[in-house]
């Protein structure tokens, strides 16, 4: 692909736009807020109703092989690539790192600074660095459920005034 025109589309497409132009496959309905995909983007599965925050980066190639390469004269070209797979309903908290060879399941919940490699299972709450099972999402439901607030919708200032009435401040 010509270097000026990935720049150009980088620079002045939507995350979602950018990810199709530069191969990502993705799903329907997709809420992405990153164009961190990496060096082979078409390596790259994206579910159905996936949202990441900002700062999500997809890794599919493992630059570690770079220390074979100066070991081992047969590896002196080598490079290790993998595929990640992204399940569908998928939430990808902000500042995670996805690395190569991961698969993500459905019903998903990433939670914020993790670092993911291998198999997230379905209907789960994964979290750390690196990432381990926190929860199913059923049990991260009954945890928070009294949290909840229903303002997905609502304009701003209204959000904010539920939102400081409920903190009384």
């Amino acid at each position: 692909m010509n270097k000026i025109l990935k720049y150009l589309a980088y620079k002045f497409l939507s995350p979602v736009k950018y990810a199709k132009f530069i191969g990502v496959k993705l799903g329907a309905n997709p809420i992405i807020n990153t164009k961190y995909f990496g060096s082979e983007p078409y390596l790259i599965e994206i579910g159905d109703n996936i949202r990441t925050s900002i700062n999500v980066y997809f890794l599919n190639h493992d630059g570690a092989v770079h220390v074979l390469r100066n070991l081992h004269k047969e590896f002196e070209k080598a490079d290790l690539f993998r595929k990640i797979i992204i399940g569908n309903n998928v939430y990808i908290g902000i500042n995670v790192t996805i690395l190569s060879g991961t698969k993500v399941g459905d019903n998903v919940i990433i939670g914020a600074g993790s670092l993911v490699r291998g198999e997230l299972k379905s209907n789960s709450v994964y979290a750390g660095v690196p990432v381990k099972y926190i929860c199913s999402i059923d049990e991260f439901k009954e945890k928070n459920s009294h949290l909840f607030i229903n303002t997905l919708s609502t304009e701003q200032v209204k959000k904010e005034k539920i939102i400081r009435t409920m903190f009384n401040l």
